[in-house]
């Protein structure tokens, strides 16, 4: 595929978009020449849904920014030589920007909506924090200014009190439910209205079965699950007595109160599920438990908090 300019009247179809980009400006672990630490925008293209495939590279840009220099002005040209990059490399131009972090959140915005690109602040970047940590093990412990020993930890962040979904949200029933590996690999071909599907963790064992909870509602179903698609969830999680459903940078939504044992087994064979299932979880939205069609579906993966 052949890249083409963004000023040509007739560009190739097959090049003019293509996946969502997963961004993260900010510090690394290793001090520059002049005893300042390196900031670096690594952007990544979320690579398709399915099994982890090695044949289709998606898009990668590293770029390092001096201490002095971190402001939106140098990320819209960083952002913009990415784009340059990824168009003479046979890559489209990206739907939206995800961004990792809430505290770099408002100048990704300004060089976003300078070149006119959509920014959705989320935590679903999942190729982008296995990259992160794939980094933080083996690239800049291996640079001579990498900084050895323990640091600070940050701040403990105060997680939001869960918020109850609105009425036109909340479905007539629920279900916990699991789903093994290997179905998920073909999800891509099932029919459904509002989808938010990840590629599968390298290595999984297809028969590890795969929790998550099915949401019914027999005249909202498509109505809740174009709400919950304007979240990006992230994860599911029992906390004390509670079902809450992660979604953004930090929103945390309660889904339903539960009984005190249900809770403590839950909370148990839930962790458990998720561990053996590479932190895979999902949200299904359905008009009822014989439906094959889901209105809304989202896989989602345990990992760290910006």
């Amino acid at each position: 595929m052949s890249g083409t300019s963004l000023d040509n009247p007739n560009p190739a179809p097959a090049c003019a978009v293509d996946a969502d980009w997963e961004l993260d400006y900010y510090s690394r672990p290793v001090l520059e020449p002049d005893g300042r630490k390196r900031w670096e925008l690594l952007i990544c293209a979320t690579p398709p849904p399915g099994p982890t495939s090695e044949s289709s590279p998606a898009f990668r840009s590293v770029t390092s920014c001096p201490a002095s220099s971190v402001n939106s002005v140098w990320l819209r040209e960083a952002i913009e030589a990415a784009l340059a990059e990824a168009e003479a490399r046979g890559f489209g131009r990206p739907r939206r920007l995800r961004c990792w972090r809430g505290s770099m959140r408002t100048m990704v915005q300004r060089a976003a909506e300078s070149l006119q690109l959509e920014l959705v602040p989320s935590r679903r970047c999942y190729a982008l924090v296995e990259w992160l940590q794939q980094r933080q093990a083996e690239i800049y412990p291996a640079d001579p200014g990498y900084l050895v020993g323990p640091l600070a930890p940050p701040a403990a962040a105060i997680r939001p009190v869960p918020v109850p979904l609105p009425e036109v949200a909340r479905g007539d029933r629920w279900a916990w439910a699991t789903l093994p590996v290997a179905a998920l690999a073909e999800a891509s071909e099932w029919p459904m209205g509002f989808s938010g599907l990840v590629q599968l963790p390298a290595g999984i064992d297809g028969e590890a079965a795969v929790p998550g909870i099915r949401l019914f509602s027999r005249h909202r179903a498509l109505a809740i699950a174009g709400w919950l698609a304007g979240l990006e969830p992230v994860r599911l999680e029992v906390d004390g007595d509670q079902l809450v459903l992660e979604a953004g940078l930090e929103d945390r939504w309660l889904l339903t109160g539960l009984p005190q044992e249900e809770a403590r087994l839950a909370a148990t064979a839930f962790s458990e599920a998720r561990q053996r299932a590479g932190g895979l979880q999902f949200l299904a939205v359905q008009d009822g438990e014989g439906d094959q069609r889901l209105q809304g579906f989202w896989l989602l993966r345990d990992l760290p908090d910006a």
